[in-house]
């Protein structure tokens, strides 16, 4: 168990993915040390190499210093985009695995997540310092303070008419459905047995969607899940023949064959309401149809 956060510790943001300014996360700097946190920048913020804050070599030079520095309490990623999965088998993790602070972060940093659980170390799924100043945030700025700090987490949701009842425990697992996608195969894939899986995913084509469902299914990660959570699925696109479902009636074909409790409309992914996911933490899902109470066990 990684120890809470207390006020006077150091918190590292850096780049591991896309580039991205100072000015970019200047709201959320001023949020962590409202918070009463000190706030170091890796040098991957404000660097540029084509789309990425800086080259590999710098991205993985980076987290690597963050990771094994013993003053450095969590590590929050400024941003995903894409870069992760081009660095991360050559992180060293064997400091962070002596001494585990937290990861933070989603989209494409859900490589971070999945490699990590691996390890048996919890991280957070949460709202990056890059949509600090977007509206709507707050909630999921206060989920994050609470995670970070170790205070209760507990998230009710209300009914969804593809909801299917039950209840279920298992460590939570899960993030961008693109990255698990990808990961699959790799020493930074997971195994989602007897766990509950969230998923969230931004910006793709239905039938991507139905494609890495059927990849999923196929591989045996939906079969043996004790739950699952669907998040937002946002700015779909459709060919101009159409798909003919949405990606929650995709998502519920593919899973409508199994048992286990299902819940809709979860607020984690790509839009405001981002909920903090403890990754790797016992949880209990409740689905009911009064609907979805999501706590830590």
């Amino acid at each position: 168990m990684i120890a809470p956060l207390r006020p006077g510790d150091r918190i590292a943001i850096l780049s591991t993915a896309r580039k991205i300014s100072r000015e970019e996360i200047e709201a959320a700097i001023q949020t962590l040390q409202q918070w009463g946190l000190e706030v170091v920048l890796g040098q991957t913020i404000g660097a540029s190499y084509n789309q990425f804050a800086g080259d590999d070599a710098l991205r993985l030079q980076d987290l690597q210093q963050a990771l094994d520095d013993p003053e450095t309490k969590a590590i929050v990623c400024a941003r995903g985009g894409y870069g992760t999965t081009r660095i991360i088998d050559q992180v060293n993790f064997n400091q962070f695995e002596t001494v585990p602070k937290w990861l933070v972060g989603f989209s494409d940093v859900t490589t971070l997540h999945s490699h990590v659980h691996n390890f048996g170390i919890e991280t957070i799924h949460a709202l990056m310092p890059v949509l600090f100043a977007k509206p709507g945030t707050e909630a999921a700025k206060e989920t994050l303070r609470r995670a970070l700090f170790g205070e209760e987490l507990q998230y009710q949701v209300a009914p969804h008419k593809f909801n299917r009842s039950g209840q279920a425990e298992g460590r939570l697992v899960g993030g961008n459905l693109s990255m698990l996608h990808t990961l699959t195969g790799t020493r930074s894939d997971i195994d989602t047995n007897g766990k509950i899986l969230f998923l969230e995913d931004l910006d793709e084509y239905l039938y991507h969607i139905d494609r890495m469902m059927v990849h999923l299914d196929r591989s045996g990660k939906l079969s043996g899940l004790a739950g699952l959570i669907v998040g937002h699925m946002s700015d779909m696109h459709d060919n101009a023949i159409p798909f003919g479902k949405d990606a929650y009636e995709i998502i519920l074909e593919h899973t409508g064959k199994y048992n286990y409790p299902v819940c809709y409309g979860f607020p984690v992914g790509h839009e405001p309401d981002n909920h903090a996911m403890i990754c790797g933490r016992k949880a209990r899902l409740t689905v009911t149809e009064q609907g979805a109470r999501l706590e830590y066990v």
